[in-house]
């Protein structure tokens, strides 16, 4: 069983209160736009850390992680990214390559929406864990936590962190 942290679009901000709600997590993973290297250093020495870089993210962080990240956790196949779309809509290269990577969870961020859907053309469930920063036109800073134990990916949480301007501890 591996309890995961998903973080997105911190856009050089990380609350304090990130470093509770993923105290029982055993890996964090940030789909993109992550700002300052710092933010992912600090993730990093936390916890075991995956990520991408997404669109506003400078030179050192893409230099320091990838576009994509194919792995697998457990028994599920995952593809992160940062700029993604969602089942109906995906991007046109996610589209090109869907077949071939056959994710059974998808995740990205960008939107900055929250979104939480099955995509049963593709058999995945495809997960956008809205923004944590306070950039950007999302009005509550959202967080999610879930478990991947086996092939079954349950006990997701949204975790609400605050208004976007409000800077808690």
């Amino acid at each position: 069983m591996t309890r995961i942290g998903l973080i997105s679009d911190t856009h050089s901000h990380l609350e304090e209160k990130v470093f509770d709600h993923f105290a029982e997590c055993d890996e964090i993973w940030h789909a993109g736009d992550i700002g300052a290297i710092e933010v992912a250093d600090r993730l990093a020495a936390f916890k075991p850390f995956r990520a991408v870089y997404g669109n506003i993210d400078a030179a050192v962080v893409r230099r320091t992680y990838p576009l994509d990240l194919h792995f697998t956790c457990e028994e599920v196949k995952v593809w992160l990214t940062h700029i993604g779309g969602y089942p109906g809509r995906y991007k046109k290269r996610i589209k090109e390559q869907l077949a071939e990577v056959n994710p059974d969870l998808f995740i990205c961020g960008h939107s900055h929406i929250l979104k939480v859907m099955p995509d049963p053309k593709h058999n995945l469930l495809h997960i956008n864990p809205g923004a944590a920063g306070v950039h950007g036109f999302h009005q509550v800073k959202t967080i999610i936590r879930f478990t991947i134990n086996g092939k079954q990916i349950s006990d997701l949480e949204v975790i609400e962190m605050g208004r976007r301007g409000a800077i808690t501890s």
